[in-house]
């Protein structure tokens, strides 16, 4: 294997594994919260325009979990638009937790530890950019 290939493969194989546990996150917050997200209390949605949590939690599962799921199938297949899924994919986790935390506010550890996967995932595809896919 050349030199230049093995940092490449840990990089896609990095990110990809990433936009797949983000993924697999978002499907499962988004399911919670379809499903009537139970002990989670609605008067933390006072000021946004919902009364329950099924549509962020609708949105929750089909924007971000699956475009982090495509993202992650579009850099394990090398496929061409694999850069612009993974970094459209960072971009949409950072804006849903900037608009979450502006709504509900700092609620768990989860924010911050999925923001920090978010702005890995932007450097990871920025350092993949630099091998040709």
């Amino acid at each position: 294997m050349n030199s230049k290939k093995l940092p490449e493969n840990i990089i896609r194989y990095t990110l990809g594994i990433l936009l797949l546990l983000v993924a697999i996150n978002a499907f499962a917050g988004g399911y919670y919260a379809m499903a009537g997200a139970k002990n989670v209390p609605t008067e933390w949605l006072r000021g946004s325009p919902f009364s329950n949590y099924f549509i962020p939690g609708l949105f929750l599962f089909i924007v971000v979990g699956g475009l982090a799921l495509l993202a992650a199938i579009f850099i394990f297949r090398h496929h061409r638009l694999a850069l612009k899924a993974a970094y459209v994919s960072g971009t949409i986790i950072l804006l849903w937790l900037l608009i979450q935390v502006t709504i509900i506010g700092y609620v768990s550890w989860m924010q911050p530890s999925t923001a920090i996967a978010a702005v890995i995932i932007i450097l990871l595809t920025t350092q993949l950019k630099k091998y040709d896919l």
